[in-house]
């Protein structure tokens, strides 16, 4: 039982991230005018800085994902419920959110920075970075208020990396996204 309650506990302390990673895959047909290239089309060399489909839209959607489901947390560990899934202390929620938020969408963004730099094209595997590069700039990001335990982080790593794949397999084959990774 301790071992499903640690690897719950790990899950739900990610969940932000995860919806801040999918948020620009949902917000992807709405709000045209923030689907602005977060580089501005400007290139290192030959190459893009991060790509055309790094967007303010995914940006600005991440972080407002991560924030929106921190609230949620917060409104959950505030009724006591499920109180032993919470590892951080949900009163700074605003704050928490945002940095899950934003370290994901950071982390996402240094992985497509790499990615051009190493000429691997857009929506071309990048295993492991693309299952690991949201969930890394996350926990550092809000490492500093959330001190989650490098055994807790061991688990958000391998889990996620196992998810991320089966999720974009599922939204592959049903038509969601257009690359299986």
């Amino acid at each position: 039982m301790y071992i499903i309650t640690f690897v719950l506990q790990s899950l739900y302390f990610i969940l932000p991230a995860y919806f801040a990673n999918m948020a620009p895959v949902i917000v992807r047909n709405f709000f045209k005018k923030l689907a602005v290239p977060v580089d501005f089309g400007k290139k290192l060399g030959n190459m893009p800085l991060f790509g055309e489909h790094k967007t303010y839209r995914g940006l600005i959607f991440g972080v407002l994902f991560a924030i929106a489901i921190t609230f949620l947390q917060y409104l959950l560990y505030s009724a006591n419920f499920l109180p032993q899934l919470a590892i951080v202390d949900y009163s700074n929620w605003l704050l928490l959110g945002f940095l899950l938020g934003a370290g994901a969408m950071t982390g996402d963004l240094a992985k497509s920075f790499f990615k051009r730099r190493l000429n691997v094209d857009s929506g071309k595997p990048f295993i492991p970075f693309d299952q690991m590069d949201f969930i890394i700039g996350a926990l550092l990001l809000s490492y500093p208020i959330a001190d989650i335990s490098f055994e807790k982080m061991g688990i958000i790593l391998l889990i996620s990396f196992v998810l991320h794949i089966i999720v974009n397999h599922i939204a592959f084959y049903t038509g969601i996204r257009k690359e299986k990774w």
